[in-house]
């Protein structure tokens, strides 16, 4: 127990550092995120600095070594892959702030690079044995499903990465709903004596830090740079260690983000009418009147009590 709450606080301290530092650079280089105009409870929102997610994924980056070492292949991997999606972040970002809008990198080349990652990610896991699940709310049953380990963790890699991206939406939803997840499986993994207990104490800590800054009303933003990175920090974790079919029940409000805005798209192209006044949810329920503290409250509590139901049959 003791290690894992030095994890949570050198990173909170860490990260809580490096992003007091951040924020007034990013200001000073005028690094203001570009807001949808449709999204009017947005519109004072624009200028506020992005690309904030620097900060907390290098406290996880810096730290980890010093809690696991540096000889372990898979938290090294693990930090590469982390890293890599916070690069690609931070040019979508930079290229939103350069041209003063809301494009960024091209979905499809968003796509390459989350697949080829993902492949990586899942040949390593075939070569080194990392095939095992454990089955949710079976007491500890586990399968060995070999090869076809590749094709999962491909999937929970490209889902999980831009479902955590489209639920960076609003004022403190992605981090508060991701510290919620990574500590219910932290102490999944502390339980099961997994590589991923410490590393999802660490990125709670970070978050915890990052939090007083994107609270609403946030100060800065995380960005891409961070959403991106956070996503597949989340993949890593729950497939290295073998969890990865608790991602969609723990991660349920990630989920529902993804599958609103598939909803919405299919439906709309097909009838040219909306199943919610938009996409991603929580928009959706922010157009209903709800405040994005509220919002990102109850995402944030429901990704607690999904974990909690999941500890129950541990």
């Amino acid at each position: 127990m003791k290690i894992y709450l030095a994890a949570f606080l050198a990173a909170f301290a860490a990260s809580f550092i490096l992003t007091a530092a951040l924020t007034p650079l990013l200001k000073r280089l005028k690094a203001g995120q570009y807001i949808l105009g449709y999204v009017k409870e947005h519109k004072d929102k624009g200028g506020t600095p992005t690309m904030g997610g620097f900060a907390f994924i290098t406290a996880i980056i810096v730290l980890a070594p010093a809690f696991y070492g540096v000889t372990d292949r898979t938290v090294n991997l693990t930090l590469v892959i982390v890293g890599g999606f916070m690069f690609v972040g931070f040019i979508d970002d930079f290229l939103k702030i350069s041209r003063k809008d809301n494009g960024g990198l091209k979905p499809y080349q968003k796509i390459i690079f989350q697949t080829a990652i993902a492949l990586i990610a899942a040949v390593y896991c075939y070569v080194n044995g990392l095939t095992r699940l454990e089955i949710p709310f079976s007491g500890g049953l586990e399968v060995d499903i070999g090869a076809w380990i590749i094709p999962l963790a491909v999937f929970v890699f490209l889902a999980t990465v831009n479902c955590v991206n489209l639920t960076d939406g609003l004022d403190g939803l992605a981090g508060g709903t991701s510290i919620s997840f990574l500590v219910s499986l932290g102490i999944i993994a502390s339980l099961r004596v997994q590589f991923a207990d410490i590393f999802c104490f660490l990125g709670a800590g970070a978050l915890a830090a990052f939090l007083i800054f994107n609270a609403n009303r946030a100060s800065l933003f995380m960005g891409d740079t961070g959403s991106l990175a956070l996503g597949g920090l989340i993949a890593c974790l729950a497939v290295f260690s073998g969890n990865a079919l608790y991602v969609p029940i723990i991660g349920i409000t990630f989920v529902l983000s993804g599958i609103s805005v598939i909803v919405q798209v299919i439906y709309y192209k097909r009838t040219g009418r909306r199943v919610f006044l938009m996409a991603p949810l929580h928009h959706h329920f922010q157009m209903k009147g709800y405040s994005e503290c509220k919002i990102s409250y109850v995402y944030a509590l429901v990704t607690a009590l999904a974990g909690m139901l999941c500890l129950l049959f541990l």
